[in-house]
């Protein structure tokens, strides 16, 4: 059974950093497309950054520059680091995966974290 946990989050000032990791259980991250998102009170979620099935990276344009996504195949982790976060940035932060070809859309992914909140102050 495939299970995804989340850590490393928190609360920060405007301009500082935090690192987020997905531990995974059940499967390797290796070749499968493998993703970070996010929830914030009132919004829908919305795209941060994957890693395609081919290993292609995309970020969303609001933290191209600020985030970096990574994985490391023999921790079986996924990494968010987030730096010069903004106020903006606060939401719940979640990784998912799919086991399938290809990267489908955020509602098809088969398997989600619990998530993990991120809080930026002004």
């Amino acid at each position: 059974q495939v299970r995804l946990v989340e850590s490393g989050g928190g609360s920060v000032q405007a301009g500082g950093s935090l690192r987020l990791s997905c531990a995974a259980a059940g499967y390797t991250y290796s070749s499968y497309c493998i993703a970070w998102f996010r929830q914030a009170p009132g919004k829908e979620r919305e795209g941060v950054a994957r890693i395609d099935s081919d290993g292609y990276i995309r970020y969303a344009d609001s933290v191209k520059g600020r985030f970096t996504i990574s994985k490391d195949n023999a921790k079986n982790t996924l990494y968010l680091q987030m730096n010069r976060l903004k106020p903006e940035d606060t939401a719940m932060y979640y990784c998912a995966a799919d086991l399938g070809v290809g990267c489908p859309p955020a509602a098809e992914f088969g398997y989600w974290g619990q998530g993990t909140q991120v809080t930026v102050s002004s």
